[in-house]
């Protein structure tokens, strides 16, 4: 945050500054003082552990790092526009905030969006946000896909494994639930997955903690709720089956924690966002792709204000791995795209604005 921070306040931007979530949040006036302000966001963060060797490593006209597509690739596009409003003094009816956030990637659960868009936030009452996050030039993300995730902890007394047998085991209480949840009839557009798993300390011992962590994934927040609903029933239904199963030692304990919530949201089609990302695509000659996932822009449009996301440009491979890549393919094009959809925006949803006040 500290360098990026650093480089933004070199592209001349009047007023940088990093806020109490840790986003680095630069602020540019508009010329009409009484509209919201338009955001643009990239995201600081990476999925990798404090300490990863992020270098980069150059392989012909490939870049080689963890974190360089995701997001390191839309932090340099929105630093590449800052720098082109900022060189050529391009005028913005709204006020702008370019913001580097940070919580976007795994537990982080949007935190730093969170917190920009919360009471004390710097984009409360936002206009719109446009959140530039990878690779990419054709695909406009209109559509932000819901996600829940849960911890489940189980724990027992444990023991040795021959002398204890009888003793409940958290390993086998979460197996179960994991082999439930993973048959569940699913509705569609929606998914489960198991992310991660662990417990025991070795082979020969009954352990005594085990813990699994569980994600949902929908378009719409209704039917995710069902199926978490449907997550605990299970996992009380194997908490009692083990309970009554022990043949010795205390009962076994299960304990559900939401560790993420994810809003779903969407950007209406005709909304003059989304209008001006696909004009600035189609200037690019791309027909823009109205997709799905899962952004910064989740926050916002679960809000009701306009949002979006877009690819920085460039080509990149192997996302979320420490062989992750970029190649500056049609980079350009990518921040080109980023500006002209910012200009044409603030522009039409100034005119939007204004009008009917004139009227």
């Amino acid at each position: 945050a500290e360098e990026y921070a650093r480089r933004l306040r070199a592209t001349g931007l009047p007023e940088v500054s990093i806020d109490a979530e840790g986003n680095v949040v630069a602020r540019r006036a508009g010329r009409i003082a009484a509209l919201a302000p338009i955001v643009v966001a990239a995201h600081l963060d990476t999925v990798f552990p404090a300490g990863t060797d992020v270098r980069v490593r150059r392989e012909g006209d490939l870049l080689r790092a963890p974190g360089i597509g995701d997001d390191g690739r839309g932090l340099a596009a929105l630093l590449a526009v800052a720098r082109t409003i900022e060189r050529e003094g391009i005028a913005f009816d709204h006020p702008l905030l370019l913001v580097g956030t940070v919580g976007e990637e795994g537990l982080g659960d949007l935190r730093g969006v969170r917190h920009l868009f919360g009471p004390k936030g710097a984009a409360r009452e936002a206009a719109a946000f446009i959140s530039i996050d990878g690779a990419g030039r054709g695909r406009i993300v209109s559509h932000g896909l819901g996600s829940r995730r849960l911890r489940l902890q189980a724990s027992g007394p444990g023991g040795h494994s021959w002398v204890d047998w009888g003793t409940a085991n958290p390993i086998h209480l979460i197996a179960g639930v994991v082999a439930d949840a993973a048959a569940l009839p699913l509705p569609e557009g929606v998914t489960v997955s198991t992310g991660r798993i662990s417990g025991g300390s070795s082979v020969n011992a009954i352990p005594e903690r085990a813990w699994v962590e569980l994600e949902i994934r929908g378009r719409d927040g209704r039917p995710i709720d069902r199926i978490e609903r449907a997550l605990h029933r299970i996992a009380q239904h194997h908490l009692r089956t083990h309970t009554e199963a022990r043949t010795r030692g205390a009962e076994p304990r299960l304990e559900v924690e939401q560790i993420g919530d994810r809003p779903a949201g969407h950007t209406p089609d005709d909304a003059p966002l989304v209008l001006a990302a696909r004009e600035a695509t189609r200037a690019l000659g791309v027909e823009g792709e109205l997709a799905i996932s899962s952004t910064d822009a989740n926050l916002p449009m679960s809000l009701g204000i306009p949002a979006i996301t877009l690819g920085g440009g460039g080509v990149a491979g192997q996302a979320h791995t420490l062989e992750e890549w970029y190649r500056n393919e049609e980079g350009p094009e990518g921040v080109l795209r980023a500006l002209l959809t910012l200009v044409l925006a603030d522009r039409a949803m100034a005119a939007a604005r204004i009008r009917p006040a004139a009227d």
